[in-house]
Protein backbone atom coordinates (compact mmCIF):
# COMPACT_ATOMS: atom_id res chain seq x y z
CA UNK A 1 0.00 0.00 0.00
CA UNK A 2 1.34 3.47 -0.78
CA UNK A 3 0.07 5.73 2.12
CA UNK A 4 -1.31 8.99 1.12
CA UNK A 5 0.16 12.00 1.32
CA UNK A 6 -0.42 16.07 0.65
CA UNK A 7 1.95 18.08 -0.99
CA UNK A 8 4.28 19.40 1.54
CA UNK A 9 2.85 22.95 2.70
CA UNK A 10 6.36 24.85 1.65
CA UNK A 11 5.96 23.29 -1.94
CA UNK A 12 5.80 25.70 -4.76
CA UNK A 13 1.88 25.23 -5.47
CA UNK A 14 -0.62 26.62 -7.96
CA UNK A 15 -3.91 28.12 -6.63
CA UNK A 16 -7.02 26.99 -6.99
CA UNK A 17 -10.35 28.55 -6.72
CA UNK A 18 -13.87 26.65 -5.51
CA UNK A 19 -16.31 28.72 -7.41
CA UNK A 20 -20.44 28.08 -6.77
CA UNK A 21 -22.52 28.27 -9.63
CA UNK A 22 -24.67 31.49 -9.39
CA UNK A 23 -28.37 32.18 -10.81
CA UNK A 24 -26.16 34.96 -13.36
CA UNK A 25 -23.16 33.36 -13.51
CA UNK A 26 -20.08 31.68 -11.88
CA UNK A 27 -19.59 33.84 -8.58
CA UNK A 28 -16.00 34.44 -9.23
CA UNK A 29 -13.24 35.51 -6.93
CA UNK A 30 -11.60 38.80 -6.93
CA UNK A 31 -8.90 39.63 -8.96
CA UNK A 32 -10.14 37.47 -11.78
CA UNK A 33 -11.95 38.73 -15.00
CA UNK A 34 -14.78 37.01 -16.16
CA UNK A 35 -13.95 37.52 -19.72
CA UNK A 36 -11.58 34.35 -20.08
CA UNK A 37 -13.69 32.29 -18.06
CA UNK A 38 -16.96 32.98 -19.94
CA UNK A 39 -15.00 32.74 -23.23
CA UNK A 40 -13.91 28.82 -22.45
CA UNK A 41 -17.75 28.36 -21.13
CA UNK A 42 -17.52 27.88 -17.66
CA UNK A 43 -20.19 28.43 -15.64
CA UNK A 44 -19.33 26.92 -12.54
CA UNK A 45 -21.01 23.55 -12.59
CA UNK A 46 -20.15 21.01 -10.64
CA UNK A 47 -16.68 19.44 -12.04
CA UNK A 48 -15.68 21.93 -14.27
CA UNK A 49 -12.50 23.54 -14.53
CA UNK A 50 -11.15 26.52 -16.09
CA UNK A 51 -7.43 26.79 -16.31
CA UNK A 52 -5.91 30.47 -15.91
CA UNK A 53 -3.21 31.70 -17.90
CA UNK A 54 -0.59 34.06 -16.65
CA UNK A 55 3.13 35.52 -17.96
CA UNK A 56 3.47 32.94 -19.75
CA UNK A 57 2.64 30.14 -18.31
CA UNK A 58 -0.51 29.02 -15.82
CA UNK A 59 -1.32 31.35 -13.44
CA UNK A 60 -3.92 29.11 -11.38
CA UNK A 61 -7.59 27.47 -12.31
CA UNK A 62 -11.10 27.88 -11.44
CA UNK A 63 -13.36 24.49 -10.23
CA UNK A 64 -16.96 24.71 -10.17
CA UNK A 65 -18.97 23.19 -7.17
CA UNK A 66 -22.39 23.84 -8.66
CA UNK A 67 -25.06 25.60 -6.37
CA UNK A 68 -24.20 26.54 -2.87
CA UNK A 69 -24.83 23.49 -0.60
CA UNK A 70 -25.14 22.60 2.83
CA UNK A 71 -24.37 19.45 4.53
CA UNK A 72 -27.75 18.68 5.08
CA UNK A 73 -28.37 18.95 0.90
CA UNK A 74 -26.80 15.38 1.35
CA UNK A 75 -26.48 13.15 -1.02
CA UNK A 76 -25.81 14.01 -4.13
CA UNK A 77 -25.13 12.92 -7.48
CA UNK A 78 -21.41 13.08 -7.06
CA UNK A 79 -20.20 12.12 -3.71
CA UNK A 80 -16.75 13.84 -4.17
CA UNK A 81 -16.93 16.28 -6.72
CA UNK A 82 -13.27 17.91 -5.75
CA UNK A 83 -11.64 14.28 -6.71
CA UNK A 84 -12.99 15.59 -10.33
CA UNK A 85 -9.89 18.33 -10.08
CA UNK A 86 -7.48 15.85 -8.84
CA UNK A 87 -8.32 13.86 -12.01
CA UNK A 88 -8.33 16.75 -14.49
CA UNK A 89 -5.75 19.44 -13.04
CA UNK A 90 -2.19 19.58 -14.98
CA UNK A 91 0.83 17.61 -13.07
CA UNK A 92 2.19 19.45 -10.09
CA UNK A 93 1.01 20.90 -6.17
CA UNK A 94 -2.32 22.94 -5.78
CA UNK A 95 -3.67 25.06 -2.81
CA UNK A 96 -7.25 26.09 -1.98
CA UNK A 97 -7.21 29.46 -2.34
CA UNK A 98 -10.40 30.42 -2.20
CA UNK A 99 -14.16 28.44 -1.13
CA UNK A 100 -17.52 29.24 0.31
CA UNK A 101 -17.46 29.84 3.52
CA UNK A 102 -19.48 26.86 4.34
CA UNK A 103 -18.09 24.21 2.19
CA UNK A 104 -16.88 21.36 3.50
CA UNK A 105 -12.92 21.11 2.90
CA UNK A 106 -11.89 18.56 5.03
CA UNK A 107 -14.46 16.34 2.66
CA UNK A 108 -13.10 17.89 -0.52
CA UNK A 109 -9.47 16.78 0.59
CA UNK A 110 -10.18 13.17 1.82
CA UNK A 111 -11.92 13.01 -2.07
CA UNK A 112 -8.84 14.46 -3.66
CA UNK A 113 -6.84 11.52 -1.54
CA UNK A 114 -9.51 8.88 -2.67
CA UNK A 115 -8.80 9.86 -6.46
CA UNK A 116 -5.17 9.52 -5.82
CA UNK A 117 -5.62 5.70 -4.83
CA UNK A 118 -3.67 3.55 -7.47
CA UNK A 119 -3.80 -0.18 -7.48
CA UNK A 120 -0.52 -1.19 -9.07
CA UNK A 121 0.60 -4.32 -7.87
CA UNK A 122 0.96 -6.11 -11.30
CA UNK A 123 1.37 -2.92 -14.03
CA UNK A 124 2.93 0.00 -13.56
CA UNK A 125 -0.09 2.72 -12.94
CA UNK A 126 0.26 6.09 -13.99
CA UNK A 127 0.50 7.99 -10.96
CA UNK A 128 -1.72 10.85 -10.00
CA UNK A 129 -0.54 13.84 -11.00
CA UNK A 130 -1.91 16.72 -9.54
CA UNK A 131 -1.58 17.27 -5.61
CA UNK A 132 -3.23 18.81 -3.09
CA UNK A 133 -1.46 20.91 -0.04
CA UNK A 134 -3.85 20.30 2.94
CA UNK A 135 -6.19 23.10 3.54
CA UNK A 136 -5.70 25.45 5.98
CA UNK A 137 -8.12 24.14 8.69
CA UNK A 138 -8.55 21.18 8.08
CA UNK A 139 -7.41 17.80 10.14
CA UNK A 140 -5.04 16.74 8.01
CA UNK A 141 -3.89 13.69 10.37
CA UNK A 142 -8.04 12.64 10.57
CA UNK A 143 -8.08 12.55 6.61
CA UNK A 144 -4.50 10.75 6.27
CA UNK A 145 -5.90 8.43 8.43
CA UNK A 146 -9.09 7.72 6.88
CA UNK A 147 -7.47 7.48 3.59
CA UNK A 148 -4.92 5.03 4.80
CA UNK A 149 -7.83 3.00 5.96
CA UNK A 150 -9.60 3.12 2.66
CA UNK A 151 -6.36 2.09 0.92
CA UNK A 152 -5.36 -0.62 2.03
CA UNK A 153 -9.38 -1.85 2.19
CA UNK A 154 -9.18 -1.16 -1.48
CA UNK A 155 -5.64 -2.73 -1.99
CA UNK A 156 -7.35 -6.54 -0.11
CA UNK A 157 -9.95 -5.93 -2.03
CA UNK A 158 -8.72 -6.09 -5.36
CA UNK A 159 -5.78 -8.85 -5.05
CA UNK A 160 -7.01 -11.68 -6.53
CA UNK A 161 -7.34 -15.03 -4.99
CA UNK A 162 -3.84 -16.43 -5.48
CA UNK A 163 -2.54 -13.76 -3.54
CA UNK A 164 -4.69 -13.37 -1.43
CA UNK A 165 -5.69 -16.87 0.23
CA UNK A 166 -5.97 -17.05 3.91
CA UNK A 167 -2.44 -17.16 4.30
CA UNK A 168 -2.05 -13.38 3.01
CA UNK A 169 -4.80 -12.45 5.05
CA UNK A 170 -3.03 -13.36 7.84
CA UNK A 171 -0.23 -11.45 6.74
CA UNK A 172 -1.76 -8.22 6.08
CA UNK A 173 -3.34 -8.72 9.52
CA UNK A 174 -0.42 -9.28 11.39
CA UNK A 175 1.65 -6.86 9.35
CA UNK A 176 -1.37 -4.29 10.54
CA UNK A 177 -0.65 -5.61 13.80
CA UNK A 178 3.14 -5.40 14.06
CA UNK A 179 2.71 -1.68 12.70
CA UNK A 180 0.33 -0.42 15.74
CA UNK A 181 1.93 -2.68 18.73
CA UNK A 182 -1.12 -4.90 18.83
CA UNK A 183 -1.33 -8.91 19.52
CA UNK A 184 -2.12 -11.28 17.15
CA UNK A 185 -3.28 -15.11 17.63
CA UNK A 186 -4.36 -17.53 14.90
CA UNK A 187 -6.38 -20.77 15.38
CA UNK A 188 -5.83 -22.48 12.49
CA UNK A 189 -6.54 -25.87 10.66
CA UNK A 190 -7.83 -29.03 12.44
CA UNK A 191 -6.89 -26.69 15.77
CA UNK A 192 -10.36 -24.75 14.85
CA UNK A 193 -12.06 -28.02 15.65
CA UNK A 194 -10.12 -28.69 19.02
CA UNK A 195 -10.78 -25.22 20.36
CA UNK A 196 -14.53 -25.40 18.94
CA UNK A 197 -14.83 -23.42 16.04
CA UNK A 198 -16.58 -26.20 13.98
CA UNK A 199 -18.02 -24.20 11.49
CA UNK A 200 -15.06 -22.60 9.81
CA UNK A 201 -13.26 -25.61 9.56
CA UNK A 202 -15.96 -27.27 7.63
CA UNK A 203 -16.14 -24.01 5.67
CA UNK A 204 -12.74 -24.11 4.44
CA UNK A 205 -11.25 -27.66 4.94
CA UNK A 206 -11.67 -28.86 1.15
CA UNK A 207 -8.94 -25.35 0.11
CA UNK A 208 -5.71 -25.95 -0.19
CA UNK A 209 -5.10 -23.42 1.93
CA UNK A 210 -6.06 -23.79 5.61
CA UNK A 211 -8.64 -22.12 7.23
CA UNK A 212 -8.21 -19.93 9.97
CA UNK A 213 -9.63 -17.74 12.55
CA UNK A 214 -7.52 -14.86 13.09
CA UNK A 215 -7.83 -12.32 15.74
CA UNK A 216 -5.76 -8.70 16.41
CA UNK A 217 -6.21 -7.35 19.94
CA UNK A 218 -5.15 -3.70 20.27
CA UNK A 219 -3.09 -2.79 24.04
CA UNK A 220 -4.79 -0.20 26.68
CA UNK A 221 -8.15 0.44 27.73
CA UNK A 222 -10.91 1.67 25.83
CA UNK A 223 -14.06 1.37 24.68
CA UNK A 224 -15.47 -2.35 24.47
CA UNK A 225 -15.77 -2.79 20.51
CA UNK A 226 -15.06 -5.99 18.81
CA UNK A 227 -15.49 -5.71 15.13
CA UNK A 228 -16.05 -9.09 12.81
CA UNK A 229 -15.25 -9.38 9.09
CA UNK A 230 -15.75 -12.26 6.31
CA UNK A 231 -12.71 -13.38 5.27
CA UNK A 232 -13.99 -16.22 2.88
CA UNK A 233 -10.94 -15.22 -0.06
CA UNK A 234 -12.91 -16.56 -2.97
CA UNK A 235 -16.55 -18.38 -3.14
CA UNK A 236 -16.57 -21.18 -5.55
CA UNK A 237 -20.48 -21.63 -3.72
CA UNK A 238 -18.72 -25.34 -2.76
CA UNK A 239 -21.18 -27.81 -4.29
CA UNK A 240 -23.60 -25.77 -4.84
CA UNK A 241 -21.12 -24.51 -7.46
CA UNK A 242 -21.82 -20.70 -8.65
CA UNK A 243 -22.10 -20.35 -12.43
CA UNK A 244 -18.81 -19.07 -13.89
CA UNK A 245 -19.93 -15.73 -14.21
CA UNK A 246 -20.85 -15.27 -10.90
CA UNK A 247 -17.67 -16.17 -9.82
CA UNK A 248 -15.66 -13.41 -11.87
CA UNK A 249 -15.85 -10.47 -8.46
CA UNK A 250 -15.67 -13.97 -6.06
CA UNK A 251 -12.15 -11.98 -5.11
CA UNK A 252 -14.39 -9.59 -3.22
CA UNK A 253 -15.59 -12.03 -0.77
CA UNK A 254 -13.42 -11.38 1.87
CA UNK A 255 -14.18 -7.35 1.22
CA UNK A 256 -15.90 -7.54 5.34
CA UNK A 257 -12.72 -8.72 6.43
CA UNK A 258 -10.90 -5.67 4.10
CA UNK A 259 -13.42 -3.06 5.88
CA UNK A 260 -13.26 -4.24 9.43
CA UNK A 261 -9.15 -4.48 8.34
CA UNK A 262 -9.14 -0.66 7.27
CA UNK A 263 -11.91 0.57 9.57
CA UNK A 264 -9.23 -0.81 12.28
CA UNK A 265 -5.91 1.06 10.55
CA UNK A 266 -7.74 4.36 10.78
CA UNK A 267 -8.18 3.88 14.41
CA UNK A 268 -5.35 2.94 15.41
CA UNK A 269 -3.46 5.89 13.30
CA UNK A 270 -5.86 8.46 15.39
CA UNK A 271 -4.42 6.50 18.63
CA UNK A 272 -8.38 5.32 19.03
CA UNK A 273 -7.82 1.62 18.63
CA UNK A 274 -6.77 1.09 22.60
CA UNK A 275 -9.23 -1.92 23.52
CA UNK A 276 -10.58 -2.82 20.22
CA UNK A 277 -10.58 -6.32 18.73
CA UNK A 278 -10.89 -7.56 15.53
CA UNK A 279 -11.53 -11.00 14.23
CA UNK A 280 -11.71 -12.28 10.88
CA UNK A 281 -12.70 -15.90 9.56
CA UNK A 282 -10.33 -17.00 6.78
CA UNK A 283 -11.04 -19.48 4.35
CA UNK A 284 -11.66 -20.38 1.09
CA UNK A 285 -15.04 -21.82 -0.37
CA UNK A 286 -13.52 -24.75 -2.63
CA UNK A 287 -14.67 -28.24 -3.87
CA UNK A 288 -13.44 -31.37 -2.78
CA UNK A 289 -13.78 -34.60 -1.43
CA UNK A 290 -14.42 -33.27 2.03
CA UNK A 291 -16.05 -30.46 0.81
CA UNK A 292 -19.19 -29.84 3.43
CA UNK A 293 -22.33 -31.03 1.74
CA UNK A 294 -26.28 -29.92 1.15
CA UNK A 295 -27.94 -31.35 3.65
CA UNK A 296 -25.64 -31.73 6.64
CA UNK A 297 -26.24 -30.48 9.82
CA UNK A 298 -23.04 -28.50 11.46
CA UNK A 299 -22.43 -27.98 14.83
CA UNK A 300 -21.28 -24.73 15.74
CA UNK A 301 -19.35 -23.01 18.71
CA UNK A 302 -22.54 -21.71 20.02
CA UNK A 303 -24.22 -24.94 20.55
CA UNK A 304 -26.96 -24.80 17.58
CA UNK A 305 -27.41 -26.79 14.92
CA UNK A 306 -27.24 -25.81 11.44
CA UNK A 307 -28.74 -27.38 8.43
CA UNK A 308 -27.06 -26.64 5.37
CA UNK A 309 -29.11 -26.10 2.41
CA UNK A 310 -26.93 -24.32 0.42
CA UNK A 311 -23.19 -24.28 0.51
CA UNK A 312 -22.97 -20.93 -1.00
CA UNK A 313 -24.64 -19.34 1.63
CA UNK A 314 -21.12 -19.83 3.52
CA UNK A 315 -20.01 -16.40 4.52
CA UNK A 316 -22.78 -16.50 7.80
CA UNK A 317 -21.39 -19.73 8.78
CA UNK A 318 -17.86 -18.61 9.18
CA UNK A 319 -19.42 -15.36 10.61
CA UNK A 320 -21.40 -17.47 13.44
CA UNK A 321 -18.45 -19.29 14.81
CA UNK A 322 -16.60 -16.10 15.18
CA UNK A 323 -19.51 -13.65 16.58
CA UNK A 324 -19.98 -16.35 19.58
CA UNK A 325 -16.00 -16.01 20.29
CA UNK A 326 -16.65 -12.04 20.39
CA UNK A 327 -20.10 -12.55 21.98
CA UNK A 328 -18.49 -14.89 25.00
CA UNK A 329 -16.52 -10.75 26.17
CA UNK A 330 -19.51 -9.19 26.17
CA UNK A 331 -18.67 -6.52 24.29
CA UNK A 332 -20.24 -3.34 24.52
CA UNK A 333 -20.75 -3.00 20.49
CA UNK A 334 -20.10 -6.15 18.17
CA UNK A 335 -20.08 -5.00 14.74
CA UNK A 336 -20.12 -7.67 11.74
CA UNK A 337 -19.35 -6.74 7.82
CA UNK A 338 -19.67 -9.03 5.46
CA UNK A 339 -20.37 -9.17 1.45
CA UNK A 340 -23.40 -11.78 2.74
CA UNK A 341 -25.97 -11.23 0.35
CA UNK A 342 -27.34 -10.76 -3.26
CA UNK A 343 -30.67 -9.81 -2.05
CA UNK A 344 -29.03 -6.65 -0.31
CA UNK A 345 -27.88 -5.91 -3.83
CA UNK A 346 -31.41 -6.19 -5.19
CA UNK A 347 -32.90 -4.07 -2.47
CA UNK A 348 -30.56 -1.25 -2.58
CA UNK A 349 -27.97 -1.42 -5.47
CA UNK A 350 -24.00 -1.68 -5.02
CA UNK A 351 -23.40 1.67 -3.66
CA UNK A 352 -25.88 1.54 -0.71
CA UNK A 353 -25.18 -0.78 2.01
CA UNK A 354 -28.03 -1.97 4.44
CA UNK A 355 -27.18 -2.41 8.30
CA UNK A 356 -29.66 -4.03 10.66
CA UNK A 357 -29.55 -2.52 14.29
CA UNK A 358 -31.93 -2.94 17.32
CA UNK A 359 -30.30 0.24 19.31
CA UNK A 360 -32.44 3.18 17.98
CA UNK A 361 -30.39 5.48 19.65
CA UNK A 362 -26.99 3.55 18.16
CA UNK A 363 -28.86 2.95 14.35
CA UNK A 364 -29.73 6.86 14.41
CA UNK A 365 -26.03 7.64 14.76
CA UNK A 366 -24.69 5.33 12.23
CA UNK A 367 -27.03 6.39 9.66
CA UNK A 368 -26.29 10.26 10.78
CA UNK A 369 -22.73 9.49 10.39
CA UNK A 370 -22.38 7.83 7.41
CA UNK A 371 -24.89 10.93 5.82
CA UNK A 372 -22.76 13.47 6.78
CA UNK A 373 -19.08 11.83 5.93
CA UNK A 374 -20.31 10.42 2.38
CA UNK A 375 -20.22 6.57 3.17
CA UNK A 376 -24.64 6.35 3.27
CA UNK A 377 -26.13 2.77 4.93
CA UNK A 378 -29.12 2.49 5.39
CA UNK A 379 -30.90 0.96 8.07
CA UNK A 380 -33.28 -2.54 7.43
CA UNK A 381 -35.10 -4.36 10.35
CA UNK A 382 -34.15 -7.32 12.39
CA UNK A 383 -37.61 -8.30 11.47
CA UNK A 384 -38.89 -11.00 14.29
CA UNK A 385 -42.01 -12.49 12.18
CA UNK A 386 -39.00 -13.77 9.57
CA UNK A 387 -37.82 -15.68 12.26
CA UNK A 388 -39.40 -19.23 11.13
CA UNK A 389 -38.08 -19.11 7.82
CA UNK A 390 -34.83 -19.76 9.67
CA UNK A 391 -35.74 -22.76 12.03
CA UNK A 392 -35.91 -25.95 9.67
CA UNK A 393 -37.46 -29.16 10.74
CA UNK A 394 -34.03 -31.44 11.85
CA UNK A 395 -31.90 -28.33 13.43
CA UNK A 396 -32.13 -25.16 15.22
CA UNK A 397 -31.03 -23.18 12.38
CA UNK A 398 -31.29 -23.40 8.50
CA UNK A 399 -28.41 -21.36 6.50
CA UNK A 400 -30.55 -20.84 3.54
CA UNK A 401 -34.46 -20.39 3.73
CA UNK A 402 -36.07 -21.37 0.66
CA UNK A 403 -38.76 -19.11 -1.22
CA UNK A 404 -36.44 -16.72 -1.89
CA UNK A 405 -37.93 -13.78 0.02
CA UNK A 406 -36.47 -11.19 2.41
CA UNK A 407 -32.73 -12.91 1.82
CA UNK A 408 -30.75 -10.07 3.52
CA UNK A 409 -33.13 -10.24 6.53
CA UNK A 410 -33.08 -13.85 7.13
CA UNK A 411 -29.01 -13.19 6.43
CA UNK A 412 -28.83 -10.71 9.54
CA UNK A 413 -31.27 -12.62 11.96
CA UNK A 414 -29.38 -16.01 11.70
CA UNK A 415 -26.02 -14.05 12.74
CA UNK A 416 -27.83 -12.69 15.21
CA UNK A 417 -28.54 -15.40 16.89
CA UNK A 418 -25.12 -16.01 18.13
CA UNK A 419 -24.50 -12.44 19.44
CA UNK A 420 -26.34 -13.37 22.63
CA UNK A 421 -24.53 -11.15 25.59
CA UNK A 422 -22.94 -8.83 23.54
CA UNK A 423 -24.18 -5.22 24.25
CA UNK A 424 -25.03 -3.51 21.11
CA UNK A 425 -24.68 -5.21 17.73
CA UNK A 426 -24.55 -4.12 14.50
CA UNK A 427 -24.44 -5.94 10.77
CA UNK A 428 -23.29 -4.56 7.39
CA UNK A 429 -24.15 -6.59 4.56
CA UNK A 430 -21.93 -4.87 2.30
CA UNK A 431 -20.69 -5.39 -1.41
CA UNK A 432 -16.95 -3.86 -1.26
CA UNK A 433 -16.74 -3.58 -4.84
CA UNK A 434 -17.16 -0.03 -7.60
CA UNK A 435 -18.80 -1.55 -10.87
CA UNK A 436 -17.98 1.41 -12.48
CA UNK A 437 -15.52 4.64 -12.19
CA UNK A 438 -16.56 7.28 -10.65
CA UNK A 439 -14.80 10.70 -8.45
CA UNK A 440 -12.61 9.43 -5.83
CA UNK A 441 -14.18 6.24 -6.74
CA UNK A 442 -11.90 4.02 -9.07
CA UNK A 443 -13.42 0.33 -10.77
CA UNK A 444 -12.92 -1.69 -8.13
CA UNK A 445 -12.80 -2.46 -4.25
CA UNK A 446 -14.33 0.04 -2.45
CA UNK A 447 -15.01 0.44 1.01
CA UNK A 448 -18.13 0.99 2.39
CA UNK A 449 -19.45 1.73 5.98
CA UNK A 450 -16.02 2.13 7.78
CA UNK A 451 -16.58 6.44 7.89
CA UNK A 452 -20.24 5.92 9.43
CA UNK A 453 -18.74 3.56 12.25
CA UNK A 454 -15.65 5.60 12.36
CA UNK A 455 -17.21 8.89 13.10
CA UNK A 456 -20.36 7.38 15.17
CA UNK A 457 -18.10 5.85 17.34
CA UNK A 458 -17.34 8.43 19.97
CA UNK A 459 -21.53 8.42 20.36
CA UNK A 460 -22.01 4.96 20.81
CA UNK A 461 -18.73 3.18 22.38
Amino acid sequence: MTPPAFAPVDADSRPLWLVPQGDDGPMLPDGVDAAWPAATGFTGKPGQVCLLPGDGGLRGALFGIGKPATPADRPTRERFTLARAAEALPAGNWRIEGAPGNYDLAHGALGWLFAEYRFDRYKQAEPARARLVCPDGVDADLVLAQAAGEYLARDLINTPASDMGPDALEAAARDLARRHGAQVAVIAGDDLLAQNFPMIHAVGRAAAQAPRLIGIRFPGDGPAVTLVGKGVCFDTGGLDIKPAASMLLMKKDMGGAANVLGLAETLARLGRARGLRVLVPAVENAIGGNAFRPGDVLASRKGLTVEVNNTDAEGRLVLADALALAAEERPALLVSMATLTGAARVALGPDLPPFFCDDDRVADALYGAGRDNADPIWRMPFWEPYEAMIEPAIADLDNAPGGGFAGAITAALFLRRFTEGAGTYAHFDIYGWQPSAAPGRPRGGVGQGMRAILHALPAIA
